[in-house]
């Protein structure tokens, strides 16, 4: 083989049209996640991009948005518990899950219903 997987550099989700302020609500200053500058290149076409961890999560703006339900990205936290009472502090619903050994996890949905995992080493 010629070729190695070393990362991944980002992940997408999308958000319906002109949604960026609500996306910066809850992904920087709910989640805490670092806004990062799109490219002018890219800018015309909306949306807003996230730094988490080492990896990027951006979001896109899609005028035939309909949310990931069953499709998901997971982040892995530190301090699980702790993001868990400050969503909840939000009144943001989080499902608990415990079918994955050695791990505590939960989901939430983000503002536009895409369903989004955290989980951290038990």
């Amino acid at each position: 083989m010629t070729f190695i997987f070393r990362t991944i550099d980002h992940v997408q989700l999308a958000a319906p049209a002109e949604s960026e302020q609500i996306c910066r609500e809850f992904f920087h200053n709910i989640l805490g996640m670092e806004e990062i500058e799109k490219p002018d290149s890219l800018k015309k076409n909306g949306g807003v991009w996230f730094r988490c961890g080492e990896q990027q999560l951006h979001i896109g703006i899609d005028s035939d948005f309909m949310p990931a339900k069953k499709a998901h990205p997971a982040f892995y936290i530190e301090n699980l518990d702790e993001l868990k009472k400050r969503l909840l502090e939000k009144q943001i619903k989080v499902q608990e899950d415990d079918r994955l050994s050695g791990y505590n996890r939960f989901y939430v949905n983000d503002p536009f219903g895409n369903r989004l995992e955290f989980l951290e080493i038990a």
